[in-house]
């Protein structure tokens, strides 16, 4: 029972009802992998060793698939309960959130959910983007991607009355088709303009300590464990795209499934009404009385697992160094002996020791505030997408990734081989 995320948790263990303190009770509710993420299938929720071979995937039907898309999008798991009435940031984006200040927090919204009546007004500049009125209506059409608001009319004026959010928040963005910050949905690309902190921060709940360390975060950055050990060191938002296939989604490894870490998310980071228990990290955590996640965890998987890793876009690469740099991945680069076959990670098979990470040794390591205290190797399909690299962000491109290998693995690569090997990357 070691990674056991059922909803009752096991005796002796202490229940977590609340984070630790002010700074931490917003950053329960912000990540989902998920993640989330997400970004995160029940025989995790169930319980299980770390060594237990993985479940077998079985193709769910497209209604499941479906019904995942809506949770993904639009469920909130009941965490309006944290955002509304802990957080009151339905006060905030009534009084000082205007859509300029929502794109600049990077914030999305969903082009396909606006009228064209109201894409024609946005055109002609007949809607202001300036007055916190206009997001509310952009909520009332369910067209903020991630944020979900209830909004009722009194005495002729639309007023927001709850808000929440979705899995969506942190792991979609939109094309920009309409303007920056405002296209059609991406379903699994990690929001990197997202700044989780700035919004939490924003929140009249925290203080002026606790909106210090949330504001230090920066755009594309979450902390999942400083709600529950107080330090702050924030990773980048992952991918929730590409995942089909592999058991161990999460920057350290720490569950076997994709449904460990939505539990995780849903409770501890959103706030979610439900229940997660890590024994591990001797974390219990129940939000309310009523259990608002454990049903949706098999639908809310199979979605996820049906998002694939974008094509690299057509000229965004050279194509001869490309073909000249998957020779320097298999050979003297020693990619491959970690990034393995067609899925490009070890991590269905093993954990690595935090040395083996680019962004170690950092203090305080990532690892060490984990469950597994290890690191799963990164999948690289999509890699071109989602800039910064390694969990911490360190590198700005895939040539830092190169270069960065290079110099800490003394594999004694060329300029031309490091170039070549980045170009290879931006493949996949």
């Amino acid at each position: 029972m070691q990674e056991d995320i059922s909803d009752t948790p096991p005796r002796g263990t202490t229940v977590r009802t609340e984070p630790p303190s002010q700074a931490s009770r917003g950053v329960r509710a912000v990540w989902m992998v998920g993640a989330l993420a997400a970004t995160a299938v029940v025989v995790v929720a169930c319980g299980g060793s770390p060594d237990d071979p993985p479940p077998v995937a079985v193709v769910p039907p497209p209604s499941l698939i479906e019904q995942g898309k809506q949770i993904f999008r639009s469920d909130t798991f009941g965490d309006e309960i944290f955002w509304t009435d802990t957080l009151r940031m339905h006060e905030v984006i009534s009084a000082a959130v205007d859509p300029a200040t929502a794109l600049s927090v990077g914030l999305k919204v969903d082009a396909e959910a606006l009228p064209a009546a109201v894409v024609q007004e946005i055109q002609s500049n007949a809607i202001s983007l300036t007055d916190p009125a206009t997001t509310i209506a952009l909520l009332k059409l369910d067209a903020v991607v991630g944020l979900k608001g209830t909004v009722e009319t009194v005495n002729g004026q639309d007023v927001l009355k709850r808000v929440g959010i979705t899995c969506a928040l942190c792991h979609s963005t939109v094309d920009d088709s309409f303007r920056p910050g405002i296209g059609k949905r991406l379903d699994g690309w990690p929001n990197r303009d997202l700044d989780p902190g700035a919004i939490i921060a924003l929140s009249p709940a925290v203080d002026a300590a606790a909106k210090a360390v949330f504001n230090s975060w920066g755009k594309g950055k979450f902390d999942p464990r400083h709600n529950i050990d107080g330090i702050s060191k924030p990773v980048v938002i992952p991918p929730a795209f590409g995942l089909e296939g592999i058991h161990r989604v999460t920057f350290t490894g720490d569950g076997q499934d994709l449904a460990y870490w939505n539990r995780y998310v849903a409770v501890a980071e959103m706030g979610g009404q439900g229940s997660v228990s890590e024994p591990r990290l001797n974390l219990n955590i129940i939000n309310g009385t009523q259990d608002l996640v454990s049903s949706k965890l098999p639908a809310l998987q199979a979605y996820q697992l049906s998002l694939k890793a974008p094509a690299a876009p057509a000229g965004s690469f050279d194509a001869a160094a490309a073909v000249r740099g998957k020779l320097v991945f298999e050979g003297a680069g020693r990619c491959a002996s970690c990034h393995t076959g067609a899925l490009f990670t070890d991590a269905n098979s093993m954990l690595h020791p935090p040395g083996d990470s680019m962004a170690e040794p950092e203090l305080p390591s990532y690892a060490s505030r984990s469950a597994s205290k290890l690191y799963r190797t990164s999948p690289l399909k999509g890699v071109w997408q989602h800039a910064p690299y390694f969990h911490d962000g360190s590198a700005a491109t895939l040539e830092d990734v190169a270069s960065t290998y290079n110099s800490k693995l003394a594999l004694g690569l060329s300029n031309q081989q490091i170039t070549d090997l980045a170009e290879y990357l931006k493949s996949l």
